[in-house]
């Protein structure tokens, strides 16, 4: 996977260069549609597909009040993107800074970076550049003079609703995973790094991955059977999300994780946990012994 983190990077990728643009935040149908068009264009050209992000989502600079919350986070975009067939990913700092620049300069700093550009991808409607003055009629009235060609990818409808991920975050977050599976292409999953926990999970004879999710978008409270993936396998788990208010009482969010028919040391690995079904919600028990009792019984769950 080669990782460039500023545009003077593509000048190192093969070319000639199809770019896919966009934030893709959950990396969804609509978003794959854009980067099949850069990776289509890039097999007749017999040249380099480049994802073209930003990170943090433009929305954490410019309206910061009312950004949203992540679908994935930048390292979990990455390796959705890499997964669907794309080596090369510009991952752009988007800061105050960068917000000032214009659209037909950035285009300009781009193609003057990647002398091979021959063509950008990107879905329709999309805006870029200070005050969103970007878009795909700029798109093709500077291509010409700088060298690349157009593609404005149509929305994706399913159902007669069109892909966003303004739909699957609402549907993360109602806890509708099966509408989020429909939209995501996939189920919807956290990345996040085990951190060390208070081990109490351990003590009750199902030790748990407390995890410092990269993700914001999380679903409801509660257990899920749920399917965990880190160093390219897959193990079934029970996971809960909450405030586990049988034994703490600071109100923290956590998201920990059970793996059925694991032992190991998973403290400062990645780890991606996809959600199955969700299980039961999460409830306040008598005393510990009742809640290795009710533990017992989820992972059983999970595991049917």
């Amino acid at each position: 996977m080669n990782i460039l983190d500023s545009m003077d990077g593509l000048a190192s990728v093969p070319g000639p260069l199809a770019i896919a643009a966009g934030v893709f935040d959950g990396v969804h149908h609509g978003h794959r549609a854009v980067l099949q068009a850069a990776l289509d264009a890039a097999h007749r050209m017999e040249g380099s597909a480049v994802a073209l992000t930003f990170d943090p989502h433009p929305s954490k600079i410019l309206r910061p009040d009312r950004a949203p919350r992540l679908l994935t986070s930048t390292p979990h975009k990455i390796a959705l993107i890499r997964g669907f067939g794309i080596r090369n990913v510009l991952v752009i700092r988007f800061d105050e800074e960068f917000a000032t620049l214009e659209a037909d300069e950035f285009l300009r700093r781009l193609s003057a970076s990647a002398r091979s550009l021959r063509r950008i991808c990107v879905g329709q409607g999309w805006k870029f550049g200070h005050a969103r003055r970007g878009d795909g009629n700029l798109l093709r009235a500077l291509g010409p003079s700088l060298g690349f060609e157009t593609t404005e990818v149509d929305p994706v409808s399913i159902g007669g609703s069109m892909v966003s991920s303004t739909l699957i975050r609402k549907a993360v977050e109602s806890g509708d995973l099966d509408t989020a599976e429909i939209f995501l292409g996939r189920r919807y999953s956290i990345l996040g790094t085990v951190r060390h926990g208070d081990g109490l999970g351990r003590q009750l004879g199902f030790p748990t991955a407390n995890l410092a999710a990269h993700n914001e978008q999380f679903p409801p409270d509660g257990v899920y059977a749920v399917r965990v993936r880190f160093d390219g396998s897959f193990f079934a788990g029970v996971a809960n999300i909450g405030i586990r208010p049988t034994v703490q009482s600071d109100g923290e969010r956590l998201l920990e994780v059970h793996l059925l028919d694991f032992s190991g040391d998973l403290y400062g690995k990645d780890i991606e946990v996809g959600f199955l079904r969700f299980l039961r919600p999460e409830q306040k028990f008598p005393d510990v012994e009742a809640l290795r009792r009710q533990i017992t019984l989820d992972a059983a769950a999970a595991a049917a």
